[in-house]
């Protein structure tokens, strides 16, 4: 129980990763709170969370508007009283086309960016000043492995989440005397829905990307948790503004 009685929020918490990192900080003795644009899945979460003999709450949230992720916030606080850790894991992946940077469309880069960077950032905004009065909190940010390999084909995606790892050390930095911890998860080529169904994908992506990394095989979702849990506990009380890559050893820096 490295969570026990810990508060936390996972944005995109309803399926794929975030589904993933709120069972298992439930299995760890964390209350909750699924926040989904996808009301209905973060609902079945939160079904599934406490059935387990959790504690939980979904919250219908589109990252990338201010009210809703303020909202979102205040809820966690009406229902638990405090928020102590925060996963920035909502991005938009799922159906995104794989295609040249010149084929892309100013409204398909904004809206990568209003939800995988602004949208980040204000959660973070309102997040912070509970973690603040308490003294202590951990934002745990996903980026991707994706820009430290500079995979082609999806140039909004990966300029994103570079963007993240840029606000996981800035913000470190601001947040610290506060006792409040900024770090970021850089998953590998993981076995996700969105990842498996990509449009445009290039024949044998998988067996090609498993050969990139030093254990043979490509990043499953269970294989991210860990670094996670680490992330959100006492554990890493001294650890702030890195980034761990969980990737099997494919990019190495």
């Amino acid at each position: 129980m490295r969570l026990k009685d810990k508060v936390a929020i996972i944005t995109g918490g309803g399926q794929g990763l975030g589904k993933e990192y709120a069972v298992t900080f439930c299995k760890e003795g964390a209350k909750v709170v699924i926040a989904d644009i996808n009301i209905d899945n973060a609902k079945e979460v939160e079904k599934t969370l406490i059935d387990m003999g959790g504690e939980a709450l979904a919250v219908k949230v589109d990252v990338s508007k201010s009210d809703e992720v303020f909202m979102m916030a205040e809820k966690t606080v009406e229902k638990f009283g405090k928020i102590d850790v925060l996963v920035n894991n909502a991005a938009i992946y799922y159906g995104v086309a794989m295609k040249p940077f010149d084929t892309i469309s100013e409204e398909e880069w904004e809206r990568m960016f209003n939800v995988n960077v602004k949208g980040m950032w204000l959660c973070i905004k309102a997040a912070a000043p509970y973690m603040k009065q308490n003294g202590k909190g951990k934002i745990i940010n996903i980026s991707s492995g994706t820009w430290l390999m500079g995979i082609p084909m999806l140039l909004h995606y990966v300029t994103t989440k570079a963007a993240v790892v840029g606000m996981t050390r800035a913000l470190s930095r601001e947040l610290g005397e506060y006792g409040v911890c900024v770090n970021s998860i850089s998953p590998g080529f993981t076995m996700t829905e969105a990842s498996k169904t990509l449009p445009g994908r290039p024949p044998g992506l998988d067996e090609m990307m498993a050969q990139q990394t030093a254990l043979g095989r490509n990043t499953e979702p269970t294989d991210l948790v860990g670094a996670a849990v680490f992330l959100a506990s006492d554990a890493s009380d001294f650890i702030t503004g890195q980034m761990i890559n969980v990737d099997g050893g494919c990019a190495m820096h």
